[in-house]
């Protein structure tokens, strides 16, 4: 917990507000689901399955990854029939099932790598390797690979993901030293490729999991204003805080492309384990809530234009999916699917606040709707006393324990979410 300046938590609920909402009726961002891609080990039934779900759940979007060292494993312009029948069925799936595809294109093939020696000793066209994750040393056959995507599959194509997480400190996607002029250089090669192959389909730039705003400002820097149509986000951890945060970030930088929130989601790991891949575990019931009330938070947001669960199917070593590894439907598939077919009806989870007195001091305790920071006020009268910021625990509780000067008597305590502002809060007196 900390304390908050006495002007700045007015004014940050004034900016929550203006970030949120806009006149008029938005509409609700694109609603879907991650599933596995094209990549090894994906077969016909794979997609044919994930698809059938996807549909089922109501998803209007599925991203899926289409790895470009699957397709043109062996060198520039050499298109693997086997991978390209792939995602043609992935395509074709899709499109009969209503559901548009973003379409996630990274892992360089070993023929373009810059992958170190070593590591190029090992690289093979059969299988993924470490050097796949190095950028291209032309990234130009990137874009023409793209455009090749952007001119067979247009309409099916919700947009193009350019790569997967160029931030990300595991190196698992774009390992190796100067990763924000590296990526610039596959977009600028990218976007140009892809309009002149099909003007309507959309450039997503970014896939960005750092919520800070360094790495997008140095892509800034590097150039890549101008060569995208919106940033990928991918966020797990106070959702709707990282989105305000880059959103501020943006535009400060003026821009005002729409964020794709098209990675985010809750492993139901809890009590099994209390982290999974660094995010904390929650509890089955848990994740659908949480999915339900990002969904409900974001329903109106009119600079967000999609909103992507990870992920369809779960895996032994992973429980985010709201299908489990062996195909059953978790708790939380069904407030998924009522979230994507009615994503504006409804309501967060509502803010409660109980107040007890204990050796002369306050203690307040209560919950809230999952993604954002917290806010209390404690007022003496019509005089505001004290002021603190906090986050939620994984069961989405809290328990303040208020300074002992405040006393035990005479105080009205407010509790509120800074996503929603004053519009979802609790008040009680002691």
């Amino acid at each position: 917990m900390m304390r908050q300046r006495p002007l700045a938590l007015l004014a940050l609920l004034a900016l929550c507000a203006a970030l949120t909402l806009a006149p008029g009726a938005a509409a609700a961002p694109l609603g879907g689901v991650n599933a596995a891609g094209v990549g090894p080990g994906a077969t016909p039934a794979t997609i044919d399955s994930a698809v059938s779900a996807a549909k089922a759940l109501h998803a209007k979007v599925l991203r899926a990854e289409v790895p470009w060292s699957s397709l043109e494993p062996r060198k520039q312009g050499s298109i693997d029939p086997q991978a390209l029948a792939l995602v043609d069925r992935l395509m074709g799936d899709a499109s009969r099932a209503g559901i548009r595809v973003i379409a996630t294109v990274d892992s360089t093939p070993c023929w373009d790598s810059t992958a170190p020696a070593a590591l190029m000793r090992r690289c093979t066209p059969a299988e993924p390797t470490q050097a796949n994750a190095w950028p291209p040393r032309d990234p130009a056959p990137y874009g023409a690979l793209t455009a090749f995507l952007a001119k067979r599959y247009g309409a099916g194509l919700a947009a193009i993901e350019v790569w997967n997480e160029p931030d990300q400190a595991n190196q698992d996607y774009l390992a190796g030293p100067e990763k924000p002029q590296h990526y610039t250089a596959i977009l600028r090669a990218a976007y140009p490729q892809i309009k002149q192959a099909n003007p309507r389909v959309q450039v997503l730039a970014g896939s960005l999991v750092g919520s800070n705003g360094v790495f997008l400002r140095a892509l800034y820097a590097a150039g890549i204003r101008g060569f995208y149509d919106g940033l990928a986000v991918h966020f797990y951890n106070l959702v709707l805080a990282s989105l305000r945060t880059i959103h501020e970030t943006q535009l400060a930088n003026g821009d005002s492309t729409p964020l794709w929130l098209d990675e985010f989601g809750w492993s139901s790991c809890w009590p099994r384990q209390r982290t999974q891949q660094e995010q904390g575990c929650v509890t089955p019931q848990g994740q659908g809530v949480n999915l339900a009330n990002a969904f409900r938070s974001l329903a109106r947001t009119p600079w967000v234009a999609a909103e992507v669960v990870y992920k369809l199917q779960g895996s032994p070593r992973e429980d985010f999916g709201v299908l489990g590894s062996g195909g059953t439907r978790k708790p939380a598939w069904a407030p998924l699917a009522q979230a994507l077919s009615a994503p504006t009806l409804g309501r967060p989870s509502p803010v409660t606040l109980a107040l007890r007195a204990r050796r002369g001091r306050v203690i307040a305790s209560g919950s809230g709707p999952v993604g954002d920071y917290m806010g209390l006020e404690a007022f003496q009268g019509n005089t505001l006393r004290y002021r603190a910021l906090f986050t939620l625990d994984r069961f989405n509780r809290y328990t303040l324990t208020l300074p002992g000067a405040l006393g035990t008597h005479g105080l009205t305590v407010r509790v509120f979410q800074y996503w929603a502002g004053l519009g979802n809060y609790a008040q009680r007196n002691i």
